[in-house]
C-alpha cells in the first residue's frame, strides 16, 4: 500500500505515475487532491458522493441532507477536478430517504448503492457524456462539529426530528436537561396535548413530549452523561421529571 505523507507531496504524482494506472476512484476522502494527483490516471480520477450534486458539496452530504429534512438523496459520480466536488456528472441514481432513517443506516444503504453505481460508471465510461454541474444550486455539507448536534427547542419539532436523524451516530442532539447533559438518538414530532414555554416538559397522553417552537418533540431513545442509551420512558421513570421541567432552551 502506498501513502502520502503530504498529500502535496511533489514526489506523489511521478510515484502513481510509475504504477501507470487506467483510472482512479475515490470514495468519501474527506480532502481535495491536487490536480498534479488527479491528471495521472490515464482515464481520469472518478470520485463516488453520497448526494444529488450539485446539492451537499462537502464531506458531511448525507448527515447534512438529513438536517435539512430532504426526502430523496442518491449517488453521483463525476470526473474530479481541482475543485471540492465541482467536476462534470457521470452518473447519477436516486434513492428515497425513509421519514426515520439515521445517518448511519442511511450511509449503509448509500454504500450498496455506489458500489452499483460505481461498476456502472468505469463499465460505460468511454461512453458517457459527462455534463456540467450548475454552480448556482450547489449547497454545502461542511464536516460536523460537537456543536451542529445543540437542540435549540425553540426550532420547530419536525426539524428538531432531523437534527437528531442527521447527527446519529455521531455528535448526537444535545441538550442539557434538569438531571445534567442529555443526548437525543431517536425522536417524533407529535400535536402537543397542552402548550408549553419552548424546551418545557408537557404532557402527552400517559408519557411527557418537549414543547418546541412549533409542536411538541417525543423523544424515543436517549442517552443520559456517562450512561448508556435507553428508551425515553426508562429515562422519564429514573429522572423524576414531571409536567413543567426545563431543559436548556440552546444546547447541552
Amino acid at each position: 500500500m502506498l501513502q502520502p505523507a503530504r498529500l502535496r507531496d511533489p514526489e506523489w504524482p511521478a510515484r502513481l505515475a510509475a504504477l501507470g494506472p487506467e483510472v482512479a476512484v475515490v470514495v468519501a476522502f474527506g480532502q481535495i487532491l491536487p490536480q498534479a494527483v488527479l491528471d495521472v490516471p490515464r482515464r481520469g480520477s472518478i470520485n463516488v458522493h453520497a448526494s444529488l450534486l450539485p446539492k451537499f458539496r462537502g464531506a458531511a452530504p448525507i448527515q447534512w441532507a438529513l438536517i435539512r429534512g430532504e426526502t430523496v438523496t442518491g449517488i453521483t459520480t463525476f470526473r474530479m477536478d481541482a475543485g471540492m466536488d465541482t467536476g462534470p456528472i457521470l452518473v447519477m441514481r436516486e434513492t428515497p430517504i425513509a421519514p426515520e432513517e439515521t445517518a448511519g443506516e442511511l450511509a449503509e444503504r448509500l454504500g450498496a448503492l455506489g458500489a452499483d453505481v460505481i461498476v456502472e460508471t468505469l463499465a460505460g465510461l468511454d461512453a458517457l457524456t459527462p455534463r456540467p454541474q450548475r454552480d448556482e444550486d450547489a449547497t454545502l455539507a461542511p464536516r460536523l462539529r460537537k456543536t451542529d448536534g445543540a437542540i435549540d427547542w425553540r426550532r420547530p419539532a419536525r426539524d428538531l426530528v432531523n437534527l437528531t436523524r442527521g447527527c446519529n451516530p455521531w455528535p448526537g442532539a444535545q441538550t442539557g436537561a434538569p438531571g445534567g447533559a442529555l443526548t437525543i438518538w431517536r425522536a417524533r414530532a407529535v400535536p402537543p396535548a397542552q402548550a408549553g414555554t419552548p424546551g418545557t416538559l408537557v404532557a402527552l397522553g400517559g408519557s411527557f413530549a418537549v414543547a418546541t417552537g412549533e409542536g411538541a418533540l417525543l423523544p424515543l431513545e436517549v442517552q443520559p452523561e456517562n450512561r448508556r442509551a435507553m428508551a425515553w420512558s426508562d429515562y422519564l421513570r429514573g429522572a423524576r421529571l414531571t409536567s413543567g421541567a426545563m431543559f436548556d432552551v440552546r444546547g447541552a
